[in-house]
């Protein structure tokens, strides 16, 4: 399981998490909501619930033992009949289902599973609940939207002036033939690429054949803070081009910039530097062109910067004009 995050439903905290890419809901959490003295033992042996979660496992693991499944269902229904979840996962070898140790331990469900159980705790706190975490998946979604239009938007920035600077200093005097010349472009690409990442894009492609056969490049896997970071060394390769620094002088300087960048970015949450339209959007981009959510990001980005700037020349200023003595005062 990885990190666990929290739906708030009706003022109860209920535990999120991850298994095997697929979200799990934590059940223990989930009954605190119910009247009376019950467990998750009570909805597990009630008919309907095993029928549910059999046909869920149907759906969703090959490995379900329906012989087991059978026996079971016949021992339940009555009054004394009790069945745990760890001897419902151990017999059956069910998935939909599962128990997690530590600080954040419990009995957590797939989402599906959860909802049915909520059902059973009542209809209004199952509806609650659905509701809840649709809204976090809204969060999640527009996080993500936003992250791909950042990287969209990025992808453009000084990549010009990059191409621009091969074209004018490096291909004229190239010794390649005018058929071949796409290779110092080729070449100052990935001058950058192992500046910032430590690999060619040929050395990405032969590690993921895969992803590579389906049209995918490294940069599709780069985070905001890497295309920003990109986006700073092709502005800077330009400078040093027309310079007419040496390949190996221009990547100290690359690498160098490239590690002094990521320091600083790792200590900036680049979705929340970015301004907000509301609770859970941060660009709305539902009936905007691709041209209109460009310049909604360049917006919001640029008037990130600016804050941060301003926040910075205050600190610098404050700090030049800082006098111990006064202190002592």
């Amino acid at each position: 399981m990885t990190k666990t995050k929290k739906l708030i439903v009706d003022e109860l905290e209920i535990s999120l998490t991850k298994v095997k890419d697929e979200d799990y809901i934590c059940l223990t959490d989930m009954i605190k909501a119910k009247d009376g003295d019950f467990f998750i033992s009570d909805w597990l042996r009630n008919i309907n619930t095993l029928d549910y979660l059999a046909a869920w496992e149907n759906l969703n693991n090959p490995d379900f033992n329906y012989g087991e499944f059978a026996i079971i269902r016949s021992e339940s229904g009555g009054n004394s009949y009790k069945i745990s979840v760890k001897e419902w996962v151990s017999r059956t070898n069910a998935i939909g289902i599962t128990a997690k140790t530590g600080r954040y331990g419990g009995t957590y469900a797939n989402v599906d599973i959860a909802f049915n159980f909520g059902m059973w705790i009542s209809p209004e706190f199952q509806l609650y609940i659905v509701t809840e975490y649709k809204r976090l998946k809204e969060i999640e979604s527009n996080q993500l939207n936003l992250e791909w239009d950042v990287r969209r938007l990025m992808t453009k920035i000084n990549y010009g002036l990059h191409t621009d600077a091969v074209q004018k200093h490096i291909i004229p005097n190239s010794k390649m033939s005018q058929k071949n010349q796409w290779i110092e472009y080729a070449n100052e690409a990935d001058l950058l690429n192992v500046a910032l990442y430590g690999y060619t894009a040929k050395e990405w492609k032969q590690s993921n054949p895969e992803l590579s056969l389906k049209g995918k490049n490294m940069r599709d896997f780069s985070s905001i803070t890497d295309l920003l970071i990109m986006s700073n060394l092709e502005s800077l390769n330009a400078e040093l081009i027309k310079n007419k620094l040496s390949k190996e002088q221009r990547f100290h300087y690359l690498k160098k910039l490239a590690l002094e960048q990521r320091d600083q970015f790792n200590k900036v949450d680049m979705i929340k530097s970015i301004k907000r339209k509301d609770e859970t959007t941060y660009v709305e981009i539902g009936n905007l062109t691709p041209e209109e959510i460009e310049e909604e990001s360049k917006k919001d980005i640029l008037e990130a910067n600016k804050r941060n700037l301003s926040n910075f020349n205050q600190k610098l200023k404050k700090g030049l004009n800082y006098n111990p003595k006064e202190e002592d005062n």
